[in-house]
């Protein structure tokens, strides 16, 4: 069981040291240490990475155009006759007052540049988490860190990783708009449990690197994976992890360096204390999960943050037989080299990942046939169905509805990237159908389905759009639930303004088609709406 450690989450000392230019082509000057309160947590800054002020606004302007990227592009027909549809398609940064869309419920957390609600939408009854920050509270390097957090996150499509749903401004405030998650931290949920074995363990490792490894193959570093972090989405036993806030992560250069100090006591890497690291900083935040996870202390500890970094740099720990005696070789030796101090001896995250020890204890997991049939099933044969049912899978489904179909996600997806690519959807079908050309016949005309952003492979989002009962995916209940998320203004039809809101600008061709579909006059009434996605054949 895990041990009095715990007491240690309640400091949550976050380590972020940042540096200042004198001006741009100035040598970077550590500052001396100094405090600042972040959320519940001390911050110590031992410096700030800054631009120049001109460089920083123009970082923010071009921040905020990419966020309005979605609103901006055109759709239009593609060769084979549907519109490209990504997850990022339907987050956009928005205009006027949250209050008009959301309302307000109990505080979840406050900080020092705004707070966290649990929040109502309006129209269709949703439950979310609202993430309120003050512009006045926010330098330009903090609202350009924002930016970088909010176009990273609206790319990401895992089922470990928190869904950013929405974005909004108005004069005083940004709002992002996240999936609620009612379950609590890591650690928190461990230490309510009677028994806690290896297997829960790696199972537990298995879903948190197989988000790392997501981001590292899109060149995301996530740069303060800690237990508090990461979350789980609801309250019952089989609940998914997700790992939450994003606000240190960034895009990397796989041939640069990163040299920028930040990260949590326990959890950061040695070479990042040295101002020379990589995403391979992640590795070593999950070795020190794992460790703990297994026997309820960290592995680097000391009476300060001072000693504690300095064990870290060393990088010697040791595997205590008081704790350890009954915990597998295959589990040491996983956490050594995922605790190596030179990152090129340290395992990559889908090394990690590949781990003998880790497959072990997560093997055996059977292809779940009714999902596999409900992907062959699936049918949107226009651009207006397409659009809608990946926003209602995309938004609109409850962790509670997906937790069977993250099961069968990660039983197709063998290397466990977050992504089920052809191959791995053909061997699926193959261990079922008992024929691998027909399987590979009806994996190709589910692709020309229901991949809608045209990757040539699987991504989550259209895996839920496309496994769910369509019974439950399509109810009456939820189509009249999406209508009300598209219809903006509350009047009773969607025009093409509103229907842009919600997939980004469309050709007047595209706007024409989906008339015709769904037999509309200039606007989409209620009625036309779940007529089109009810009574005809999808």
């Amino acid at each position: 069981m895990l041990k009095e450690v715990f007491i240690l989450k309640q400091k949550k000392t976050l380590i972020v040291i940042q540096m200042i230019k004198q001006d741009c082509n100035e040598e970077i000057k550590d500052q001396n240490e100094d405090f600042k309160v972040m959320g519940n947590s001390p911050v110590i800054i031992l410096g700030v990475e800054d631009k120049c002020v001109q460089q920083s606004k123009a970082y923010m302007q071009q921040d905020e155009k990419s966020l309005n990227y979605g609103q901006k592009r055109k759709l239009s027909m593609s060769s084979v006759g549907t519109v490209k549809l990504g997850v990022d398609v339907f987050v956009n940064l928005k205009q006027g007052s949250i209050h008009k869309y959301y309302v307000k419920g109990e505080v979840l957390g406050q900080g020092a540049y705004g707070k966290v609600w649990k929040v109502t939408h309006k129209n269709s009854g949703m439950v979310r988490a609202m993430k309120q920050l003050k512009k006045s509270s926010l330098i330009l390097e903090e609202q350009k860190r924002l930016f970088a957090e909010m176009n990273i996150l609206r790319n990401l499509d895992h089922p470990h990783i928190v869904k950013l749903y929405e974005l909004y401004q108005d004069e005083q405030n940004y709002y992002l708009i996240t999936e609620y998650l009612s379950g609590k931290e890591l650690f928190d949920r461990i230490k309510e449990m009677s028994y806690f074995s290896e297997r829960k363990a790696a199972s537990f490792m298995r879903d948190i690197l197989s988000a790392v490894v997501y981001c590292h193959e899109q060149n995301i570093v996530h740069r303060d994976l800690k237990p508090e972090n990461i979350l789980f989405a609801n309250e019952s036993q089989n609940s998914p992890l997700k790992i939450i806030d994003f606000g240190t992560s960034r895009k990397y250069d796989a041939d640069k360096k990163m040299t920028k100090k930040l990260g949590t006591a326990y959890y950061i890497a040695p070479e990042v204390l040295r101002k020379d690291y990589n995403e391979k900083c992640d590795v070593w935040s999950c070795g020190v999960i794992l460790y703990i996870l297994l026997c309820g202390y960290p592995p680097f500890t000391g009476i300060n943050d001072k000693v504690i970094m300095q064990r870290i740099s060393d990088g010697n720990f040791i595997f205590d037989d008081n704790d350890w005696a009954l915990i597998s070789k295959d589990a040491k030796n996983l956490i050594t080299n995922m605790l190596q101090v030179d990152p090129n001896q340290r395992i990559s995250a889908k090394q990690a990942l590949a781990d003998p020890w880790i497959d072990k204890h997560n093997s055996n997991e059977e292809v779940n046939r009714i999902v596999l049939q409900n992907l062959q099933r699936f049918q949107a044969k226009s651009v207006f169905t397409q659009a809608v049912l990946s926003y209602i899978a995309c938004q609109m489904t409850t962790n509670q509805e997906q937790e069977e179909l993250i099961k069968a996600f990660q039983v197709l997806d063998k290397d466990q990237n977050g992504i089920i690519s052809k191959d791995e959807l053909i061997e699926g079908y193959s261990q079922v159908l008992k024929d691998k050309e027909l399987a590979m016949q009806e994996v190709n005309k589910i692709l020309h389905i229901i991949d809608l952003n045209q990757s040539g492979q699987v991504d989550f989002s259209e895996f839920l759009m496309a496994s769910m009962n369509q019974e439950k995916l399509v109810s009456l209940e939820r189509v009249k639930a999406a209508f009300k998320m598209f219809d903006a203004n509350d009047d009773g039809k969607i025009s093409k303004e509103e229907l842009e809101m919600m997939i980004g600008n469309l050709e007047e061709n595209i706007w024409q088609q989906i008339l015709v579909e769904c037999k509309a006059q200039g606007e989409i009434t209620e009625e036309e709406f779940i007529d089109i996605l009810l009574n005809q054949k999808l």
